[in-house]
């Protein structure tokens, strides 16, 4: 969606505050021992008592309320029986829309102590994101987006997943346009001012080939190789972009 006037960045912004916050509350109940299903119910908690609804759940009848992926998994986790353990990495996506609005975002966290390669790689989806950040601005290109993110990643011996990308959103939980992570010459359409897009640096060990699990919704890593994935929903503006879910 592009904003049209002030009501409408207000809303982005109340429903943005939500998934913050659903995100502040799932990864303060990140411990060893919680299972994913757990986790998911922390946060049908929060949009229940926020009035939010998931948008995977209403728009593709997701069998969650968050996508919550771990370790190899890259995202589209299905929530579950599954324990997390110490130096897991687990990334947590919430979408969630409320009075005709929707935000994405997600965060990636280490389960107790990790090892080395697993944080530097959380950390290096953070920094392409803030590197991404720094063009996503009114008159520059979607490609400049996918650029600095993979020249990020790349900078820090990782991959992007080419198939998984940032999108549009605002309205429902896929718009245009689609937001690569890497440097796409056909991805020359401008940002304007009021675009409303997420930046989602999806990043793996190992080479970034995926496939889907048999349960027809959770991306993994052929590799085995582990993942992280940051996310905000953003406004675009003349100088730096309005995090709506910071």
């Amino acid at each position: 969606m592009s904003i049209d006037g002030e009501g409408d960045l207000q809303g982005l912004k109340a429903i943005g505050a939500i998934v913050a916050a659903t995100l502040r509350a799932m990864k303060a109940a990140v411990r060893p021992g919680i299972t994913t299903a757990e986790l998911d119910a922390v946060a049908a908690r929060e949009f229940a008592r926020h009035g939010a609804v998931s948008s995977p759940r209403r728009v593709y009848d997701f069998p969650g309320e968050t996508c919550i992926s771990v370790n190899d998994e890259v995202v589209h986790g299905v929530p579950g029986g599954r324990a997390l353990r110490p130096g897991d990495i687990v990334k947590m996506d919430v979408t969630a829309e409320k009075d005709g609005y929707v935000a994405d975002a997600c965060v990636s966290a280490a389960v107790g102590e990790t090892d080395e390669r697993s944080r530097r790689l959380v950390a290096c989806a953070e920094r392409a994101f803030r590197e991404a950040m720094k063009v996503a601005r009114a008159g520059n290109r979607v490609n400049d987006i996918g650029r600095a993110v993979e020249n990020e990643v790349l900078r820090c011996g990782f991959s992007v997943v080419r198939e998984l990308c940032g999108h549009g959103v605002g309205r429902t939980i896929h718009e245009d346009p689609q937001v690569p992570n890497y440097y796409d010459p056909m991805a020359q359409r401008r940002l304007t001012k009021g675009m409303v897009i997420t930046v989602e640096p999806i990043i793996v060990a190992g080479r970034g080939v995926v496939s889907t699990a048999d349960d027809g919704w959770t991306v993994r890593t052929l590799d085995g190789s582990r993942a992280a994935h940051h996310e905000h929903t953003l406004v675009i503006t003349d100088a730096a972009p309005i995090l709506v879910t910071a």
